[in-house]
């Protein structure tokens, strides 16, 4: 049902749009593009990952290793104490996998073009491409493999922090009504609880 009310509201606005823009007639086409493109793009701001791709396919990247002593084992059901995005703080979740390895929060300009992404949180090392086998540290430029979000992959980034950590992939679902989250990439450890 929120599926099709939301469907419905987009095309609305695409529609209006599309009228306006015929109606008007001193638009160019490049400039309706970008006027239709206004109502899709968006940027992550304040912890907001609107354009992120929030389920995945539960692959993980090569060289990562399962956890040997994770504070949460597989299968367990934990809290999440994060707002990667809307819905997420306070959720219940199903840990899928726990692996060890660096985690990094990183900025960056999208390939895609658009406004700057600002602490992005997480990327591991081992979505880095061509990584080194020693960490970075912040401060540090790399070009990542990883395709979170929209123009992710390929983007030149800046580590904005660093941290040996385990990570979590969760199934959860978002308290504010929106679809089933599944095989999420990244939790860390510090962001996940039990009560």
């Amino acid at each position: 049902m929120q599926k099709n009310k939301f469907t419905v509201g987009i095309l609305s606005v695409v529609a209006a749009l599309a009228l306006s823009a015929c109606s008007s007639g001193t638009e160019t086409p490049q400039e309706q593009m970008d006027t239709e493109n206004m109502t899709t793009d968006t940027t992550e701001q304040d912890g907001d990952h609107m354009d992120m791709d929030h389920s995945g396919s539960g692959e993980v990247p090569e060289g990562l290793h399962d956890a040997e002593d994770p504070a949460f084992e597989v299968g367990s059901q934990v809290n999440i104490e994060a707002d990667h995005m809307a819905g997420m703080d306070g959720a219940e979740a199903t840990v899928v996998g726990a692996y060890d390895t660096m985690v990094y929060a990183i900025s960056y300009t999208p390939t895609t073009g658009g406004d700057p992404v600002e602490n992005h949180k997480w990327v591991i090392h081992e979505e880095l491409e061509n990584p080194d086998s020693e960490p970075l540290k912040a401060g540090d430029e790399a070009t990542v493999s990883a395709d979170h979000m929209t123009g992710m992959t390929g983007a030149t980034v800046t580590i904005d922090s660093a941290d040996e950590t385990t990570v979590y992939v969760v199934d959860f679902m978002p308290l504010d009504g929106g679809e089933a989250v599944t095989n999420h990439k990244w939790v860390t450890e510090d962001e996940l609880s039990v009560e």
